[in-house]
């Protein structure tokens, strides 16, 4: 319908201006009618569901009908003790309570980064551009489409510059359509040929224009395709997968060993039913199920965490390979400088020809001013630019000299333009100069010089030969050597408006005028942040289409480019035999004047010696690179849509430090899963070693059921969850990237799972058989309940730190206080409160009692850190050996 009305006709039924957009007032009340830009999310669990969900686990259901079948024999033999089997199902409702807590957690995480990487776009309200959020928009907006901008709604375009759009998403043509706003169409025209309109998902991958959106949400076309529907499913990390496998084969092992618990139970004439309970209640406490849960709520928070310190994770994968990142490779502009350019250098072909910046005018900066698409604002007589910072500076400047663009564009009229683009490094403007048209293209020294003809000095116009072609070369590298940016400005003035806008038909045979020298200083921090990354193992190269001169002088002032480093042009990349170059990649540091093609070849050759390459990007061009990058960073102020749409991570500040951080703090993420694992399964191996070797040296079972699913409940969740919570260790950035190969359980994990938990598992036992020979079994149970408890509790300030707990800090970790304070507070309510001593079928110890218990469950603490003392004995021999060797060596 839209397609088939005049512009006049669409203004007057949406009821909008497009030249001051709409009113708040009227957004709000729109936004009430119409609800958000979204398309429907896919229906919510009831919690319900979600509840009954939590027992759909085959051991959890046998406990269930253990406990049923142990009320109905107790009934049978005439007494009225349920209480066992009251107990165990409490516990285990509670339990599937605590499991829907968690999911909720994780699922809110889930739901604030999927806030946090909605798309934005710029509108026209109130006579004012501004960004909001995708989902903010109504329709009646007044919408700025840009090169690499995801469109955000239906919409009709209003006006338009070279524009295409790629909108394979809904017609499945990849080819580029070129749009056109001017023109009416017949009401049924299909969407691949509806070329006055653009609509949501599509991709504007050339020029620039501005639209009217006419529908949101779920009225627009792709709201109307079943197949776009969008999930709430998160994906499951290579992490969560290896854990889930890992689970089945401990569950498995584990059923294993209850089964045999169970026959030797029998074999020691223990009644049947309360050995089925026992090793059905260990199995249930011992398999670690929850391990994944556990896992995304760590992941999640974690992703929360450094969305506050500016990084947003697009896909949770991401996290896990960030900590084993070996190469970055960033771009300099606004990631390793300020992206705050200012021009300090105007040169015309005259070897004195520094230009005075007190003239009132300049034919080189003005030109340059109107060759831009910078929006300009004023407050209070101060022009607030906004867009390309190259640009800005470029207007920025002008202003100062006395002119501004809108005068500019005042007195010679834009009528058209060739947008800028990476592959051929220009950018052109159409100004209507009287009867004739004036073509003004900025861009590339040594490109554009190629597109003159002739150059213009002093009022006058010349041949441009082969000396001043020379000279404006040894301009360019002596600014260059400067670190300073440079672009070359030239024009011409034609009769008529050109038939076709494109580079081969426009820009040639041109007149040029000057060079225009700016500078972006290194943003602050960055340098030591690329110290940072040598000291961790991580390679950064710098990756520009900057003159080599400018990359190497930057780089070098950075710390990128040492000593025996190599740099290198695309065009030299070019010429490089194929396997010479990856060969010797990790040579380079600096490429420069490279395109994206070139971005994929040094990504994949950085990978082809085993490295996990971070690489960063902004363009819609940069996508092929950040999708082969095994992490693409995207910038969040001057990113494209399309680059933060291919990319795993979003810098919303565009700052490389803030990239280390992201290093930083994936590594930490990965090595608190670590730990949270390595408690769990230790903690579980404790349970069965105390059950298992019980019954083998011939006692009866240390501890009931009940009492075991009491001890799984309060020692589980909580720690594993605060360990997961730990800041950076003080060396995490002095450690060697990870190998992503190796398993989570190498470097002696699993020996220590397996010694720690024999160790919980043998203390235990010592209390139980304290407690058993000198007070009784009860009083043994007692002792066994206690401890078991306070020594999980405990162990997990051992798992902190390879460092011993006191040079790691105590108290540090708040979280693990907390739930450490809340377990044991816990676990001696039911040891002291008759009422709660009598469930768990307990008794009162005396102090003696406490005392040995309490000196038994504290013996982990005591183990560990002489084994942690031996360590740094041994590592310390090592160092100094190393050193020793070094110095012989030398």
């Amino acid at each position: 319908m839209w397609q088939a009305l005049n512009l006049s006709e669409v203004k007057q039924k949406l009821k909008t201006n497009y030249q001051y957009g709409l009113t708040n007032e009227e957004v709000d009340k729109r936004f009430q009618e119409c609800g958000e830009n979204k398309l429907e999310d896919k229906p919510k669990e009831s919690l319900v569901v979600k509840f009954f969900k939590q027992f759909n686990d085959f051991m959890i259901i046998i406990l269930i009908i253990a406990a049923i079948v142990s009320a109905l024999i107790e009934k049978m033999q005439g007494s009225n003790d349920y209480l066992d089997s009251i107990i165990i199902i409490a516990i285990v409702v509670f339990n599937a309570i605590m499991g829907i807590i968690q999911e909720a957690k994780a699922e809110k995480s889930l739901e604030a980064l999927k806030k946090m990487t909605a798309p934005v776009v710029k509108v026209r309200r109130e006579g004012r551009i501004r960004q909001i959020k995708s989902n903010e928009l109504v329709p009646g907006d007044i919408v700025i489409l840009e090169a690499g901008n995801f469109v955000p709604a239906d919409c009709r375009l209003i006006s338009s510059y070279n524009l295409k759009a790629e909108e394979s998403s809904l017609t499945g043509e990849t080819v580029p359509v070129e749009k056109n706003a001017s023109i009416i169409l017949e009401e049924k025209t299909g969407i691949g040929d509806c070329f006055n309109m653009v609509f949501a998902t599509t991709v504007i991958v050339n020029g620039h224009g501005e639209a009217v959106v006419t529908e949101t949400g779920m009225n627009t076309k792709v709201g109307k395709i079943a197949k776009m529907i969008i999930t709430n499913e998160a994906p499951e990390t290579p992490i969560q997968r290896k854990l889930s496998e890992v689970g089945k084969t401990l569950g498995l092992a584990c059923l294993g060993i209850c089964a045999l618990i169970f026959f030797i139970g029998i074999i020691k004439r223990i009644p049947p039913i309360e050995m089925f309970m026992t090793s059905v209640g260990l199995a249930v406490a011992a398999i670690p199920e929850g391990l994944p849960a556990i896992v995304t709520i760590v992941l999640s928070i974690g992703v929360t965490k450094m969305a506050k310190k500016n990084s947003i994770i697009r896909k949770l994968p991401a996290v896990e390979t960030l900590g084993s990142s070996s190469v970055i490779c960033s771009d300099k502009t606004g990631t390793l400088t300020q992206n705050k350019m200012q021009v300090v250098e105007v040169l015309t072909p005259n070897i004195n020809s520094a230009i005075n910046k007190k003239e009132k005018s300049n034919l080189t900066i003005e030109l340059a001013t109107m060759c831009t698409d910078v929006e300009i604002s004023y407050d209070d007589g101060k022009a607030n630019v906004s867009g390309d910072p190259t640009e800005v500076a470029i207007v920025e400047e002008c202003y100062k000299l006395g002119v501004t663009k809108k005068s500019l564009y005042n007195q010679f009229e834009r009528v058209g333009d060739i947008p800028f683009d990476s592959s051929r490094k220009m950018m052109t403007t159409i100004h209507k100069i009287g009867d004739r048209y004036r073509i003004i293209t900025k861009g590339a020294p040594d490109i554009l010089i190629k597109k003159c003809s002739k150059y213009y000095l002093n009022d006058q116009i010349s041949s441009l030969g082969t000396s001043i072609i020379r000279l404006i070369e040894q301009q360019n590298e002596k600014m260059a050597e400067k670190a300073l940016r440079v672009i070359a400005v030239a024009y011409k003035d034609v009769d008529a408006l050109p038939i076709k806008l494109e580079s081969n038909y426009v820009e040639n045979d041109l007149i040029f005028t000057g060079l225009i020298g700016m500078i972006d200083p290194p943003r602050e921090g960055v340098k030591e942040a690329i110290a940072t990354c040598r000291k961790a193992g991580i390679k950064t190269v710098m990756i520009t289409g900057d003159h080599i001169t400018t990359a190497n002088a930057i780089a070098t002032e950075l710390g990128i480019l040492k000593k025996n480093d190599l740099s290198i042009t695309g065009a030299e990349l070019d010429r490089l035999p194929k396997t010479e170059f990856k060969n010797n990649i990790m040579k380079y540091s600096v490429f420069a004047r490279v395109t994206p093609e070139h971005k994929v070849e040094i990504v994949k050759a950085f990978q082809g010696t085993g490295a996990v390459v971070a690489m960063t990007g902004d363009g819609v061009t940069d996508a092929p690179a950040l999708k082969n990058a095994d992490i693409g960073i995207a910038m969040g102020q001057n990113g494209t849509d399309v680059a933060k749409n291919a990319a795993d991570m979003v810098l919303t500040d565009d700052n490389f430090v803030t990239i280390v951080e992201a290093v930083k703090y994936g590594r930490t993420i990965f090595n608190n899963i670590k730990k949270a694992i390595h408690f769990l399964i230790a903690t579980n191996v404790g349970e069965i070693v105390t059950i298992f070797l019980g019954l083998l040296i011939g006692m009866r079972s240390p501890l009931l059921a009940i009492q075991l699913l009491w001890i799984n409940l309060i020692t589980d969740s909580l720690p594993a969850i605060a360990l997961g919570l730990e800041n950076p260790e003080k060396n995490i950035m002095s450690e060697k990237p990870r190998n992503p190969k190796k398993s989570i359980f190498s470097d002696g994990l699993w020996g220590r799972i397996i010694v720690e938990g024999s160790m919980i598992g043998i203390l235990n036992l010592l209390a139980f058989t304290i407690g058993k020979s000198y007070y009784g079994l009860e009083v043994g149970r007692t002792m066994a309940f206690i401890s078991l408890g306070l020594s999980e509790l405990i162990h997990s300030f051992n798992i902190r730190s390879e460092e011993s707990i006191f040079k790691a800090g105590l108290f540090e970790n708040k979280y693990l206080i907390m739930a450490f304070l809340g377990g044991a507070f816990l676990q001696t309510i039911v040891a002291v409160v008759p009422q709660f001593a009598q469930i768990f079928k307990l008794t009162n110890l005396t102090g003696k009692q406490w005392l040995y218990t309490i000196g038994i469950s504290f013996t982990p603490i005591i183990l560990i850190e002489i084994q942690k003392f031996v360590n740094q004995l041994k590592f310390g021999k090592i160092i100094r050996k190393e050193n020793t060797n070094k110095a012989i060596t030398a």
